[in-house]
């Protein structure tokens, strides 16, 4: 969860009422704009360009497109350079299955150092891990999911890894399960119930990265920062203290984005 990147903007209103101009990225009044306005160039301008809202800069700016594929440019050299050095790893993995996986470090964005296929030729950088083909475990969503998969793919789970995340840290799977009720348990174990949230993606936080290319990361911690301000002086109800925590959260993991880039 701690890759989450400002997802859950606000409580829902029954819930909680943060300021409008806190919501929508308007501090006290003063409509902000990129110091660069170009970066915007060729776009129509509405809400999106004083506020927080992908939702806006999407219905004003997309165009349907009905035709075929004919607008496509073919691949450049670059791109062909980085395809021809992928090749022997597809090559490898198809005979030998999984290459490597780091058992060890639970993956977040600053848990590896950076890799890279081809760094002379390649556009968009970065991999997973700190060397292709090499995969990383994600136990903050279950261990059961991640030890099953290391089993399969012919590896140890490691046991500080285990003991972690069985005493110390209580995982996305632990959360649904001591959610379920009995009648849901039954549900599931009969099949009368399907695409529960464990063993799934279903029912995590997606991180919403469209933000990121459209207003960069400086404004939105800027945005995140002013939410906080706004409810640092509310009561501390349940849902106050739940927001306060979620945009602490929220703060951390747009920081460890520029931290990331940092390194690349």
């Amino acid at each position: 969860m701690h890759q989450i990147l400002a997802c859950r903007v606000a409580a829902k209103s029954s819930q909680l009422e943060i300021p409008a101009e806190a919501r929508h990225g308007r501090h006290r009044g003063d409509i902000q704009k990129p110091k660069d306005e170009r970066c915007w160039r060729g776009f129509q301008p509405g809400a999106w360009t004083t506020s927080i809202d992908v939702r806006d800069f999407i219905t004003r700016n997309a165009t349907p497109y009905s035709g075929d594929e004919k607008f496509l440019a073919g691949p450049s050299k670059r791109t062909k350079a980085v395809w021809e050095k992928l090749q022997p790893y597809f090559q490898d993995e198809r005979r030998k299955g999984v290459l490597a996986v780091d058992a060890h470090t639970p993956s977040t964005m600053l848990a590896h150092k950076a890799g890279y296929l081809d760094k002379q030729n390649e556009v968009i950088v970065g991999l997973q891990t700190d060397q292709p083909f090499k995969r990383a475990i994600f136990p903050f969503g279950g261990l059961r999911m991640v030890e099953a998969g290391l089993k399969a793919a012919g590896f140890e789970a490691d046991a500080n890894v285990h003991q972690t995340f069985t005493k110390y840290r209580k995982t996305h799977n632990d959360g649904v399960f001591d959610a379920y009720t009995p009648e849901i348990m039954r549900c599931r174990k009969s099949g009368i119930i399907t695409g529960l949230p464990d063993s799934y993606g279903r029912g995590r936080i997606i991180g919403d990265y469209r933000r990121v290319a459209l207003y960069g990361v400086d404004r939105l911690l800027e945005v995140k920062k002013e939410e906080r301000r706004q409810i640092n002086d509310m009561w501390p109800t349940d849902d106050v203290i739940r927001q306060r925590e979620e945009l602490a959260e929220q703060i951390r993991a747009l920081e460890d984005l520029v931290a990331n880039g940092e390194t690349l």
